[in-house]
């Protein structure tokens, strides 16, 4: 099946915004080279499109179209020439995270759809390749990943998609829809990091999370 226009848009889409946002996090919290801030970049890109199409059986877009990794590499040295110059890298890196979460969370979606996944199975694998390329790059960075520790990471993916997938069983245009679910999980996520929101965590962290122990 020949994906199609709209949908490679918000992949592509997608896909720059995360390798602006793992480029400019390589730059800003780790010491590393120009090899590896394209790495991280690219990673952080591809690897949710890449668990997706895996997933559905297919052989990973990323490897079937050269714009994929085109535009990967491009937002990495973009990142990479001018994120030194950002006083603050912080909500620059924090708005790109959650274009790309945005993007991939409705795109992911839709294209589960497309190949003949229910609902259900929809939604999880739209949330999982928005939460996919950021796993990889914190985990790469010696992160403990945003999706275990920051409850409005997934979150809003998981209901971005469930829009992108839900509103056209009862008659919504696609197209449509699926602007409304990226523009939703866009706004929930950003909310949650400016006001700090968080899903609830065990008892234990009634006043505040823990910090971690030192180990003799």
């Amino acid at each position: 099946m020949t994906e199609s226009p709209f949908l490679l848009l918000l992949d592509l889409l997608g896909t720059f915004a995360f390798a602006l946002g793992g480029a400019l996090t390589a730059v800003r919290s780790a010491r590393v080279d120009l090899v590896g801030v394209i790495a991280l970049g690219m990673i952080t890109a591809i690897g949710g499109g890449i668990i997706r199409d895996v997933m559905l059986n297919l052989s990973p877009a990323t490897f079937q179209d050269w714009r994929y990794l085109a535009v990967a590499a491009a937002g990495a040295l973009i990142a990479f020439a001018f994120g030194f110059h950002l006083d603050r890298l912080s909500t620059p890196i924090d708005v790109l995270d959650a274009v790309g979460l945005s993007f991939f969370a409705v795109s992911g979606a839709v294209k589960a759809v497309a190949f003949g996944l229910g609902p259900a199975q929809a939604i999880i694998l739209g949330t999982i390749t928005a939460v996919g390329g950021g796993t990889i790059r914190d985990s790469l960075l010696g992160r403990v990943p945003s999706v275990l520790s920051d409850g409005l990471y997934a979150v809003p993916a998981f209901i971005g998609a469930a829009i992108a997938v839900l509103l056209p069983i009862f008659g919504a245009n696609g197209p449509v829809t699926a602007v409304i679910g990226a523009v939703v999980c866009f706004s929930i996520r950003m909310l949650g990091l400016h006001f700090g929101w968080n899903a609830p965590g065990p008892l234990h962290w009634k006043y505040g999370r823990p910090t971690p122990s030192k180990r003799d």
